[in-house]
């Protein structure tokens, strides 16, 4: 595919445009020294900046020609188009033009991308579960008083005691490694499942509001070989996600402009799997067009080396916990 300047142009300003909706109250408040319980945390929790988010990406396989095509040469991952590019692209061979370099991508990545693809394709294929409740919050304050615990400016809504209550009540199942590793040491062990960063291919599924959420993780991690607009599309999921998610956790957002969503009760337990179902169906959406544009990226890869078997990438979420 080729796209002249007159036309990619545009869509760099449109996607920037709604990138900074998002980033531009960010930046604001990160330079006020002021926080916001929802809206910062894509930004803060995940490790791309919205500088980067910024930058628009046309997807492996386009070739981008004009004058401003020629500042990519300079962006890594990268390069000019060849000359066999150029003639399909119907190009004199002295225009500029650049394209995704795939296959330094592949060299410097292609264990990220594997992992990414048998992630995306092992939750894909398991059954949605909705029995969490939203609980993986809960249990991330339960017993706070004990171990010294406080955010430093969200009360709980119901106070420790009750809070405390609300876990030892119901049975708590979260099967996301990267909301269970931030449970207090006594919440531990009333969680049905175990996940860790060895057996999260195994353990992740549909259902799980922060493996949907993580659906932007997997596709900006991959860039510049996806569109710009996918990894968009998967960022404000994630975004709606993280506000129903914190709806739903212990944290009073009223003044936020946040109501709650009172999992301790049986109508609240229904709006919640309400909302769990259908970011489910979209997030389903979402991850079969991530794994249509990675297919071929992925037998390009397992043609340069082995597949990563039973290995894994680092976490990639450090901040200290998804609350």
């Amino acid at each position: 595919m080729h796209l002249q300047q007159e036309e990619w142009l545009p869509r760099q300003a449109a996607h920037q445009q709604r990138v900074r909706r998002y980033a531009g109250p960010y930046l604001e408040r990160r330079s006020a020294g002021r926080k916001h319980p929802v809206e910062d945390f894509l930004f803060t929790y995940y490790t791309q900046k919205p500088g980067q988010l910024l930058r628009w990406h046309p997807g492996a396989g386009v070739v981008l020609s004009g004058p401003e095509a020629a500042e990519r040469t300079g962006w890594k991952h990268y390069r000019a188009a060849d000359d066999a590019e150029r003639a399909a692209a119907g190009l004199p061979a002295d225009s500029p033009a650049v394209t995704v370099d795939v296959g330094a991508f592949l060299r410097d990545r292609r264990e990220a991308l594997q992992f990414a693809g048998i992630i995306l394709a092992g939750t894909a294929a398991r059954p949605a579960q909705f029995g969490c409740f939203g609980l993986h919050e809960w249990a991330m304050v339960y017993r706070q008083d004990k171990f010294d615990l406080r955010h430093e400016y969200l009360q709980l809504r119901l106070g420790s005691g009750r809070t405390d209550e609300v876990v030892e009540e119901n049975r708590i199942r979260c099967s996301h490694f990267d909301a269970f590793r931030f449970y207090t040491p006594d919440a531990v062990p009333l969680n049905a499942l175990v996940p860790s960063r060895e057996n999260q291919r195994t353990l992740e599924q549909p259902g799980c509001l922060h493996a949907n959420m993580d659906l932007y993780k997997w596709a900006y991690k991959l860039s510049p070989l996806l569109p710009s607009g996918l990894v968009m599309d998967c960022f404000e999921l994630s975004w709606r996600i993280r506000a129903m998610d914190m709806q739903a956790s212990p944290y009073d957002l009223a003044d936020w402009g946040y109501p709650a969503i009172r999992i301790e009760t049986p109508d609240g337990k229904a709006e919640y799997v309400e909302y769990q179902r259908a970011f489910a169906a979209e997030s389903q959406q979402l991850r079969e067009r991530l794994l249509q544009e990675l297919t071929p990226l992925l037998k390009a890869a397992a043609m340069t080396g082995p597949a990563t078997g039973d290995r894994h990438p680092a976490p990639d979420n450090t901040a200290k916990g998804p609350s």
